[in-house]
């Protein structure tokens, strides 16, 4: 009779140290699920931020360009309207050469139809 409960406290404490031993290891798996809750919800957040950030930049990103744009744009214009003022100041100068030669020849002219057109 001894032996048959020595061999049950034997096999009820060797039951308890398993039972003990899954409880702890189910302690160790909460605890750890615990922590990558909190790990994953860091990332979670890293993430959002970073895609928050990530079209944040894009958005500034497209305003620079836009602007970039209108600037190449209104350069563009102002060099035009330059050449074009240059280029309308060029044909002035040499229309009036133009004018200045023709008003010469036509007095030359009236003064060499006077000659001819004078009695001596």
């Amino acid at each position: 009779f001894e032996t048959r409960v020595r061999q049950d406290t034997d096999e009820i404490y060797m039951r308890l140290d398993d039972e003990q031993t899954e409880r702890q290891l189910l302690v160790g798996w909460l605890n750890m699920l615990f922590r990558d809750r909190r790990a994953h919800a860091y990332t979670r957040h890293l993430m959002e931020t970073e895609e928050r950030m990530t079209r944040e930049a894009w958005v500034r990103a497209t305003d620079a360009s836009d602007l970039v744009h209108g600037e190449v744009m209104s350069l563009r214009t102002t060099v035009l309207d330059h050449r074009r003022s240059m280029k309308i100041s060029e044909l002035r100068i040499a229309l009036q050469g133009q004018v200045t030669a023709l008003q010469v020849r036509v007095t030359t002219l009236q003064g060499q139809q006077g000659l001819v057109g004078s009695p001596t």
